[in-house]
Formats: C-alpha cells, sequence, structure tokens
C-alpha cells in the first residue's frame, strides 16, 4: 500500500494494489474509488485532502491475531 500526497491540488492518493483500473467511482464530491475488473478495491482519491482527514496525523498500526 502506498500513500502520496500531492500539495498543489491537496489530493491524497492511497494505493492498495498495482491492479489495472477499470471503473472509477464517485463517492461524493471529493472521495472517488478505483475499482479493477472484478470489483476490487485498487486506489481512492481524496480531494481537498486537509479538509477531509487529518493527513500530518497520519499513522498505521498492523494488528496481530492472537490465538
Amino acid at each position: 500500500m502506498k500513500i502520496k500526497y500531492f500539495p498543489d491540488t491537496d489530493t491524497a492518493l492511497v494505493e492498495f494494489s498495482d491492479h489495472k483500473v477499470a471503473e472509477t467511482k464517485e463517492i461524493n464530491e471529493n472521495i472517488y474509488i478505483d475499482l479493477d475488473e472484478i470489483g476490487n478495491l485498487v486506489a481512492m482519491t481524496i480531494e481537498h485532502a486537509n479538509q477531509q482527514a487529518d493527513l500530518p496525523h497520519l499513522s498505521y498500526d498492523q494488528l496481530v491475531n492472537i490465538k
């Protein structure tokens, strides 16, 4: 997974896979998702990212399955 931020357009791109995009769906006027040919999530674009998400405080947690 990759997260890219473009400050000149205040756009964040979250890439979940490198599959070819077959369709883009608008979730709302600021959020778009890209799907592959079988409907799997490929990427999400967030316009006006600083207003939509708390980008300066981005964190990543990996949860471990405890058996």
